[in-house]
């Protein structure tokens, strides 16, 4: 079966040019339910509702009932054909409680009672933290679901970009939602904080710190060649010296982390980076060359892509699937899940003769977008991540050397 023919918006990698029907899949382990399509936020930054693809208002609010259980059906029968012994589901909007909480209980009971005895499933809801009470943890925690937060650090003068429909602030309930969060260690996932370069490093990570936050992921803003990050000038696809604001400010997050804070909490992009230079394989999109196995359903049941890729361009998570008429496996198909299963055959050539590209993995896929020629090129944030997993590698040498003269003695 050789790639569908794709609409003519879409870029030349991976749809026109991919042909899927030698590949072999690896099984979807982590799905993204759409629960809400809407936000009670208006971050200034927001690449859904702030980017180029508009199809949100198209869908559904919310979820019913009926394409609840035909998602259910359809993760079952994928758990079933595959054997999986676990997956994992994030319950995500838009802001997924901002019906209540009722939908995402029901979301994941009708997964959990679809499931072949043999697979289990982690669910975590994640939210931007205004809408939950301590009555909502205890329904959730009562159900086995965490709640993962976002925020963009833990003061009010970080989260100035997350403000709601009316411009005000939404610091005050985020901050009542994590002292709650604090003290449930067992429901508390963590905390996904989206990098902003113009705010101290040190500041942010003490105050996500002293947040009692059990795991900060830090993520970098969702950009590409078309739409540079903040801080980083335009320039034509490919690895060259570039500045490096945001792998400077993770390298200076990563020693704190290291010299002090690493038995306080775990920060998942240092985590993995160790982990793959120590010759593990990574466990997310973000670094190394592992196959993505993720997939988002939408409010209405229509499978996609993961929703970075809504930064991109209109359309660009589009599979052209849907949980009533296909099954995952057919996702599996898709040229740009299959692309993005591929690991170092997946990249552009001056990637796969990079020396960190085992590492770096490419970066994520939705960074790697320009304009008519699609995602086969170095991310935009190529000479940050090389920056980044350069320093830690510097960091590892150290304490392998400092172990040697331990066990060997002064020189």
């Amino acid at each position: 079966m050789t790639a569908p023919v794709p609409a003519a918006t879409e870029p030349l990698w991976p749809h026109r040019a991919l042909d899927t029907s030698r590949l072999r899949p690896v099984p979807l382990r982590q799905f993204v339910l759409k629960v809400h399509s809407r936000c009670n936020l208006a971050c200034t930054y927001c690449y859904i509702y702030r980017g180029p693809d508009t199809s949100w208002r198209e869908r559904p609010a919310r979820v019913d009932a009926r394409t609840m259980r035909q998602t259910a059906r359809r993760i079952a029968e994928h758990a079933a054909a595959h054997r999986l012994d676990r997956i994992r589901v994030d319950l995500h909007g838009g802001e997924p409680l901002l019906g209540g909480p009722g939908t995402v209980l029901a979301y994941a009971r009708a997964v959990r009672d679809a499931l072949p005895g043999h697979c289990a499933a982690s669910v975590c809801v994640q939210t931007n933290g205004t809408l939950l009470t301590e009555r909502t943890l205890d329904r959730l925690a009562a159900d086995g679901i965490r709640v993962g937060l976002s925020l963009d650090g833990g003061t009010r003068a970080h989260n100035r970009r997350r403000v709601d429909h009316a411009g005000r602030p939404s610091w005050p309930a985020a901050a009542r939602a994590a002292r709650l969060l604090a003290r449930r260690g067992d429901s508390y996932a963590g905390v996904l904080c989206t990098v902003d370069v113009t705010a101290p490093p040190a500041e942010v990570y003490a105050s996500l710190v002293a947040l009692g936050a059990p795991r900060v992921d830090f993520l970098l803003p969702h950009a590409n060649w078309a739409s540079p990050p903040p801080a980083v000038p335009p320039a034509r696809p490919g690895r060259r010296p570039r500045p490096t604001p945001y792998g400077d400010w993770l390298a200076e997050v990563f020693d704190l982390w290291w010299h002090g804070g690493r038995m306080v909490t775990q920060v998942r992009v240092f985590g993995e980076i160790l982990a793959l230079l120590l010759g593990a394989p990574s466990a997310t999109e973000s670094v190394g060359l592992s196959p993505m196995t993720a997939v988002v359903v939408d409010t209405d049941g229509s499978i996609e892509q993961a929703d970075s890729l809504k930064s991109a361009y209109p359309g660009a998570p589009v599979t052209g699937l849907d949980v009533f008429r296909h099954g995952f496996d057919r996702a599996l198909r898709h040229p740009g899940i299959a692309a993005r299963q591929l690991g170092a055959a997946g990249l552009a050539a001056e990637c796969r003769a990079c020396p960190v590209v085992r590492v770096c993995g490419g970066g994520n896929y939705a960074h790697r977008y320009a304009p008519r020629t699609g995602f086969l090129h170095p991310s935009v944030y190529c000479a940050d991540l090389e920056r980044l997993v350069r320093h830690v590698a510097d960091r590892l040498c150290e304490l392998e050397d400092t172990r040697h003269c331990s066990r060997t003695g002064p020189h």
